[in-house]
C-alpha cells in the first residue's frame, strides 16, 4: 500500500494506491468516513490481482477538512475521483463506493462516462432514502451547531485512543473528527442534489453491481433494487445483513471480484478481436 495526495483547487486530496496493473478499481468510503473503512476489501482486491485505489474526498480522512460548506456537494465529489484519475494518468477505472461513495459514483457515471469502465455500488441512498436520511443528519447537524466547543474537546480526547478493530473505529472515527468541518459537510450535502435525477441515471451504461442490504433504514434495499432496474448493464447481490462486507467478508469478495475479472475479460476479448 503506497500513501499519496494531490492538490485540487488549492487543497490536498489523500489517496492510497494497492497492487499494481491495468485493471483500476477506484473506491469512495461513506459519509463522514474516510478509505480506511477498503482496509480489508483494498488488499483483498490487490492479492486477487487489482490494483486499487482508495480516495478520502474533500472534508474526510487525510484529506483539507475546509469549514465551507460551498466546498461540499456530490457533484464535487465526483469531480475529486476523477481528477484522482488525472493525476495518475489512468484513462478508464471501475468506479466503486458505499453509501456516499455509492452517490459519489453515480456522479461520475454521468459527468464524465469516458472514464468509468464499469460501476459498484454499494447502499446507494436514492429516492426511497431520503425521509430517513432527513430523519438522521438534519438534527445531527443541528446538534453540532449547538456543541461545537464540546465536540471539538471530545474530539482531541477520542484522538488519543489507539485504532484497535476496523467496526469500533469505524463508529469512533465521527467523534475523531474536527465538529466544523463535519457540520459543513452535511450543510453541503443537505442543501445540495444527493444523487444524479433519475432520467440522468437511466442514461448510464455501463455494467454496474449493486450491493444492497436489508433491514438499512438510512439505506433502504429498494433503493438499491430501483437502481439495478433503472440501469440497463446492472445486476444486484444482496447482503445478509449491513456489516457482512465488515465481519464476513469473503461471499461478497469473491462477488466482487468475478464481476471485476469478467469486466475486464470484455477488454482483452475486443482486443483480440
Amino acid at each position: 500500500m503506497t500513501p499519496g495526495s494531490f492538490e485540487y483547487q488549492g487543497r490536498r486530496i489523500a489517496y492510497r494506491d494497492h497492487g499494481e496493473g491495468p485493471r483500476v478499481v477506484v473506491l469512495t468510503h461513506g459519509l463522514l468516513m474516510d478509505q480506511r473503512m477498503f482496509g480489508r476489501l483494498a488488499p483483498a482486491l490487490a492479492a486477487r490481482g487489482h490494483r486499487v485505489l482508495t480516495i478520502d474526498v474533500l472534508g474526510h480522512g487525510a484529506s483539507d477538512q475546509p469549514h465551507d460548506m460551498t466546498a461540499y456537494s456530490m457533484p464535487e465529489f465526483g469531480r475529486q475521483v476523477v481528477a484522482l484519475l488525472d493525476h495518475l494518468g489512468i484513462a478508464q477505472a471501475v468506479i466503486g463506493g458505499t453509501s456516499l461513495g455509492a452517490n459519489t459514483t453515480l456522479e461520475v457515471a454521468v459527468g464524465a462516462p469516458e472514464r468509468v469502465r464499469a460501476l459498484v455500488i454499494e447502499m446507494p441512498v436514492l429516492e426511497n432514502a431520503l425521509p430517513a436520511a432527513a430523519a438522521t443528519f438534519v438534527p445531527l447537524a443541528l446538534a453540532l451547531r449547538g456543541s461545537l466547543t464540546l465536540m471539538g474537546a471530545l474530539a482531541a480526547l477520542m484522538r488519543k485512543v489507539p485504532r484497535t478493530h476496523l467496526l469500533v473505529d469505524m463508529m469512533l472515527d465521527f467523534v475523531r473528527r474536527d465538529p466544523r468541518a463535519s457540520l459543513a459537510v452535511l450543510d453541503g450535502i443537505v442543501f445540495g442534489r444527493v444523487a444524479p435525477e433519475r432520467a440522468l441515471r437511466r442514461k448510464i451504461t455501463q455494467r454496474t453491481l449493486v450491493i444492497g442490504h436489508k433491514r438499512d433504514p438510512i439505506h433502504p434495499f429498494s433503493d438499491a433494487d430501483l437502481l439495478s432496474r433503472e440501469l440497463p448493464g446492472a445486476e444486484l447481490v444482496t447482503a445478509h445483513s449491513i456489516a457482512e462486507w465488515r465481519v464476513m467478508p469473503r461471499r461478497l469478495d469473491d462477488a466482487l471480484d468475478a464481476f471485476l475479472t469478467s469486466v475486464w475479460a470484455e477488454d482483452a476479448v475486443r482486443a483480440a478481436g
